[in-house]
């Protein structure tokens, strides 16, 4: 490959000074055509800061996208607490219940407030409903609900007469726990029926206002001594067979014997018959 000279600078050969003058570089612009224009291309690269501005602004984008999706989420002035932060709060101290699913609505949360008020007032037993999404510190709910009372009540005489409800709305289960006199007042039959009845048959359908309301009128029935109001019955969960009766298979039978019968006896008849008539015409 030839090496290009510039006719300025071959003046600059014969007069240098001149050639200081006009050019701050005092080197001859001796190049390369190809070599110039592969690394202008690279140089603008580099010094380009287009593509830099494009990537921070990227990862700033991301940071913010993964801080609001796995950031709590704040609703009302405050926020949905934990299984860990229910512990740690204690009892509420102007309602009854600790809504951390976030499934009651205020009419539920009115009328459990009227309800156990005046059940507390009257029989000196309080009850506390507690709603949770799902569990991670244990196995299932009667842990958890034992747990709550113990760190809510962590003496004898403090929770003798404390009754501890929880529903867990992602397992579609729950628990009722109690001090010995709660669970004296209450039942062993109520207690049952309220586990097996009210908290589950109902959080299956998502009737989670209905499902703790109705346990704290059949708890508080129970206290009071009157008739149990009842619960919703367990749906029946039998599902259709797939597989065909006795009957049915053997009506099956018949209908493809006939068919199948049907079928060889015209692959016979058909191409005899044509051959008669082949031989017939002859």
């Amino acid at each position: 490959m030839k090496t290009i000279l510039a006719p300025h600078s071959l003046s600059s050969l014969f007069t240098p000074k001149s050639s200081l003058q006009h050019h701050h570089n005092p080197k001859p612009t001796c190049y390369n055509i190809k070599k110039v224009s592969n690394f202008q291309s690279f140089s603008s690269f580099n010094t380009n800061p287009n593509w830099v501005s494009h990537v921070q602004h990227g990862l700033a984008a991301l940071a913010i996208s993964l801080a609001l999706n796995f950031s709590p989420i704040l609703g009302g002035g405050s926020a949905f607490a934990s299984e860990f932060d229910v512990l740690n709060d204690g009892p509420p101290k102007e309602t009854y219940v600790v809504d951390d699913a976030g499934v009651l609505s205020r009419v539920t949360r009115s009328d459990l407030k009227k309800l156990l008020a005046d059940l507390e007032y009257r029989k000196k037993i309080r009850i506390d409903f507690v709603t949770v999404r799902k569990l991670t510190s244990k196995a299932d709910a009667f842990e958890y609900a034992d747990q709550v009372l113990e760190r809510w009540y962590p003496t004898l005489e403090e929770g003798n007469n404390k009754g501890i409800v929880v529903l867990v709305t992602s397992q579609k289960e729950g628990a009722v726990t109690g001090g010995p006199e709660f669970i004296k007042s209450v039942g062993d039959t109520v207690l049952d029926a309220v586990v097996s009845q009210n908290l589950p048959v109902l959080a299956v359908d998502e009737k989670y206002n209905e499902a703790i309301y109705s346990s704290a009128k059949r708890l508080a029935a129970a206290i009071d001594g009157l008739p149990d109001p009842g619960g919703p019955q367990p749906k029946d969960s039998k599902r259709e067979s797939n597989f065909k009766t006795k009957e049915e298979t053997a009506e099956k039978r018949d209908q493809f014997t006939v068919v199948v019968g049907g079928l060889l006896v015209i692959a016979f008849v058909v191409p005899m018959a044509q051959y008669y008539a082949y031989v017939s015409k002859k």
